[in-house]
């Protein structure tokens, strides 16, 4: 994995792809799906953009999970019992916990289903829905470009500020677990990108997930230079020319 980078005033950077061995990619040629209302897909055609979401801000539609990225149950004491060397307050159960609260997602299905025409894309429409089909190699490679170059030109936009992009993208298939029996940190502590990548066996099984992950690190606090605090809001939009894409 790769080191950290910071900025000259020590803010961290994020980077392209640093857990990609702790996450399970499909081959470069598989087709994913997204299925959004005819009006959202306008919106991003539109603006040029992918949507993300914060993992714990899924509220919006009846099967919205709200255990997306949170610590395991069989987890939940150990990592309480964990504590940080120069501040034992701070534990293990809080950086997840932070993490968390700093970690988006874009998701697909690897499969054209009727399942997720049923279950997605149902937000108030009267044109209908509609099915994104990506290639997810190509993809990939379109937002890897997208992040290394809003890194280099510090080019996260906070409403009008231009801030140094603290944001790591990485892409993984969800696993599907039971929840109140799986268990990770029984040798040690996982990795908490591994929380974002597991989901509720019986409940989403059937969404074949692809997922795409924004996240920031979640030990200190982030500051405009003002000295006002960064905060992290509930969706985030990622740039993504859709015309460019569909030329290539």
């Amino acid at each position: 994995m790769q080191g950290r980078l910071y900025a000259k005033n020590g803010t961290p950077l994020g980077s392209v792809e640093p857990h990609l061995p702790l996450l399970k990619q499909p081959a470069d040629e598989q087709k994913i799906y997204k299925v959004m209302s005819v009006e959202n897909f306008i919106k991003s055609l539109s603006g040029n953009y992918l949507h993300f979401q914060r993992v714990d801000a899924y509220k919006d539609f009846p099967s919205a999970d709200a255990l997306d990225g949170q610590q395991l149950p069989l987890d939940q004491v150990g990592n309480q019992n964990t504590h940080f060397a120069k501040d034992p307050s701070y534990t293990a159960a809080t950086y997840y916990d932070s993490c968390r609260s700093r970690t988006y997602a874009c998701c697909f299905s690897l499969e054209n289903s009727d399942y997720i025409w049923n279950e997605y894309g149902n937000a108030e429409s009267s044109i209908g829905k509609v099915c994104l089909v990506f290639e997810f190699g190509k993809l990939r490679q379109l937002l890897n470009q997208t992040i290394q170059n809003a890194i280099e030109q510090s080019s996260l936009m906070c409403g009008d500020l231009q801030c140094h992009q603290i944001f790591s993208i990485n892409y993984g298939i969800v696993e599907y677990v039971k929840r109140e029996e799986h268990q990770l940190n029984q040798e040690r502590l996982p990795n908490p990108i591994q929380y974002t990548y597991l989901k509720e066996e019986e409940k989403y099984g059937q969404e074949k997930e692809l997922r795409i992950s924004l996240s920031a690190i979640g030990i200190g606090k982030f500051a405009l230079n003002s000295g006002a605090p960064l905060n992290f809001p509930p969706t985030m939009q990622v740039q993504l020319d859709f015309r460019s894409a569909f030329a290539r």
